[in-house]
Order: structure tokens, then C-alpha cells, then sequence
């Protein structure tokens, strides 16, 4: 007899969110790991596909209807002991989007990365594998710019890579780089003030998906996820 095993759906959720890679985390009041912080997720509907559950689970369970996430899957994770009740098959989505509001679900919140170093179950492995694929699609894609509001300055877009990444960047050769790849910003045509100082360009996301040329990260210089 074939052995039927769940499959559930669980989300690493990230922001930038005060100055800090962030992410949406419950912190679990059962056994087991009564206490830790987890990921939201849940089992999958019989009559809903992947997609439509990573969906589901955002809105109802992470507590974000209606929000501009971009959604990606992650990767599945299926050895044999990572739930101690049953076996459990789940499947990593990853979501990413400026600023996000806080919950409308009472036990979530928003927590730094830097500060999940216990989480329940393996969750702690999906986020850091979750934060490393936003890091990596950091230097060939666009995404950069879904952690920006719909218009961005440049200075707005280079503090997302530079808290994503942990470092600090040259000012100059971030500007030069991302204003020179194709199809990444688009100029508004208008400027603000709001960081004081001279005016600074408006951009907004442009159709790139992919930059070219991208903007590789010194591999001395990669963060660690925690």
C-alpha cells in the first residue's frame, strides 16, 4: 500500500521593514516547539494547485489579503524527520514586497532575519535558504526594485541591496551600474526632496527581468544568512 503522505505549503515572506531584512514569522503557543518562531503555511486543498495554496496561505494565514507579493516557489523539502508528528511534505514559497503593513492576523509579525537564529520544525533552514535566493536574485534580476515603493530614487534602491546584501555600497558605481542596465528604471520625469539636499530623480521598475550586465557581489564580501 501506497503510503499517503501531506503535503503542506509554507512561506518565507520578506520585507525591508525599519532598516532591517525582515521577515513574517508566528511564534508557535503548542507543542512541538511550543515557544519558537515558525513560517505561516498550511496543507494544500485537494482541488487547489501550488500556486493557489502559496496564495491562500498569504492571505489567510500570514494574514497579507490583497498585497502586492511577489510569490516564487523555493524548493520542497521532504527528509524523513522534519516534523516529529508525521511525515510531511512541504513546499517553500518565497515572497517579496516593499514595505508591507503589519498582519491583520494577531500572532504574526515582523521580525529581523539577523534576529531568527531558533525556529520550529526546520524553518529556520527554508529562510535562510529563502534569504540566499533573494540575495542571489539580487545581481541578475530586477528584483531589487519589489522591495521599493512604485516610485524610487536610486538612493531608495541601493539602501534595498545594500540591507539585503549587509554591506555597504560605492554610491557612484551603484548609480552608474543600475541606471546604465537595460530596462531596469524608468525615469518618472520628476524629483523630491524628501532626504534633504538637492533633488533626486524618480524612477520606477522598468520591464527588465533579468539585468544585463548584472551586478555580482564580491564573493569575500557575501553576508552570511544570519
Amino acid at each position: 500500500m501506497v503510503p499517503r503522505i501531506p503535503v503542506s505549503v509554507d512561506l518565507v515572506v520578506l520585507t525591508v521593514r525599519c532598516q532591517a531584512l525582515s521577515a513574517l514569522v508566528w511564534r508557535r503557543d503548542r507543542p512541538p516547539y511550543e515557544g519558537h518562531w515558525a513560517l505561516s503555511g498550511g496543507f494544500i486543498h485537494l482541488d487547489e494547485d501550488l500556486p493557489a495554496a502559496a496564495a491562500r496561505v498569504l492571505a489567510e494565514r500570514a494574514g497579507l489579503p490583497g498585497a502586492a507579493v511577489h510569490l516564487e516557489q523555493l524548493r520542497t523539502y521532504g527528509y524523513p524527520d522534519r516534523d516529529p508528528r508525521q511525515r510531511v511534505l512541504s513546499v517553500a514559497y518565497l515572497g517579496l514586497a516593499p514595505d508591507l503593513p503589519a498582519s491583520t492576523e494577531a500572532h504574526m509579525s515582523w521580525q529581523p532575519v539577523s534576529s531568527l537564529r531558533e525556529m520550529a520544525f526546520d524553518h529556520r533552514r527554508i529562510m535562510v535558504d529563502g534569504v540566499e535566493r533573494a540575495r542571489d536574485k539580487l545581481e541578475y534580476t530586477s528584483l531589487g526594485a519589489a522591495f521599493c515603493p512604485p516610485e524610487f530614487t536610486v538612493a531608495d534602491l541601493r539602501r534595498v541591496y545594500e540591507i539585503v546584501w549587509g554591506r555597504t555600497l560605492d554610491p557612484r558605481n551603484f548609480h552608474r551600474k543600475v541606471t546604465s542596465a537595460e530596462g531596469f528604471l524608468v525615469p518618472t520625469g520628476r524629483a523630491t526632496t524628501r532626504d534633504g539636499g538637492r533633488p533626486a530623480k524618480l524612477y520606477r521598475r522598468g520591464p527588465a527581468v533579468l539585468l544585463h550586465p548584472p551586478m555580482p557581489r564580491s564573493p569575500k564580501e557575501t553576508p552570511p544568512a544570519d
